[in-house]
Order: C-alpha cells, then sequence, then structure tokens
C-alpha cells in the first residue's frame, strides 16, 4: 500500500509541480492577473508562491515532513481561491462561471491536501518517507 500513496503523491502533486514553474517561468503574465486582482506587490507575490507551492510539492513527493507539506498546500489553495478566483465579484456570466469552476477547483483539492495531512498525523502514517510528519 506505501507505493500507492507515493504514486497518489506524485499524482497530486503534478498540477502544482507544474503551477509553481508556470509562476516562475511567466511571471510577468501571472503579475498581470494579480494585478487585476489587487494583489499587493503582484511580481514578488507571484513569484513567492511558486516558490511556497515548489517546495510544498518537492516535500510531498519525497515525503519530507508530507504533513507540513499538505498544510502548505492548503494554505495556498485556500489564499488562491478566495483572492483570485473571487467569483462572487464579477458581472460577466462567461467570466463568473469560468472563475467559479476555478474557485471550486481550489476548494476540492483543499480539502484533498486537507485529508493528506490527517492521513500523515495518524500513526502508523502511509507511504515511503524519507522523513516522517513534523506534527
Amino acid at each position: 500500500m506505501d507505493v500507492v500513496v507515493l504514486i497518489g503523491r506524485i499524482l497530486f502533486t503534478t498540477a502544482f509541480l507544474m503551477g509553481g514553474l508556470g509562476h516562475l517561468t511567466a511571471t510577468q503574465a501571472m503579475s498581470g492577473f494579480a494585478a487585476s486582482k489587487k494583489i499587493p506587490r503582484p511580481t514578488p507575490a507571484v513569484q513567492v508562491s511558486g516558490v511556497w507551492i515548489l517546495l510544498a510539492s518537492v516535500l510531498l513527493v519525497l515525503g519530507v515532513w508530507p504533513d507540513l507539506a499538505a498544510l502548505m498546500l492548503v494554505v495556498f489553495l485556500l489564499a488562491t481561491a478566495f483572492l483570485m478566483h473571487d467569483f462572487w465579484t464579477l458581472r460577466d456570466e462567461q467570466a463568473k462561471q469560468m472563475e467559479q469552476i476555478q474557485f471550486t477547483k481550489d476548494l476540492s483539492l483543499a480539502g484533498a491536501a486537507l485529508a493528506l495531512f490527517a492521513v500523515y498525523a495518524m500513526d502508523p502514517h502511509p507511504g515511503l518517507n524519507l522523513v516522517g510528519p513534523l506534527f
């Protein structure tokens, strides 16, 4: 079962690894979107969030403090959902629908990351880990 958990961690983090790389390679484009959402200092915010999700993903894949890594993703996803995908403020129906989908996706992924945190809080915790849970 440990191999299944490892595969699950790898699959789960794929989107975050790609997203983190996108934050760091397409910073200007993403900064424009962040600025449109009134995020203060959008360029550093995009860069910091990119490093944040890359770090969380690598920690989770390697099984280094996987509980902390899962919580890092929860923080990122909730912040992103409410700050970046605020569909309730939009009037254009098509834009509203797209942002609502992204908001719901982020909430769902935050729920999955929270469940991962809970799994790693249990003893024994699953998976092939380099370092056990921090908490």
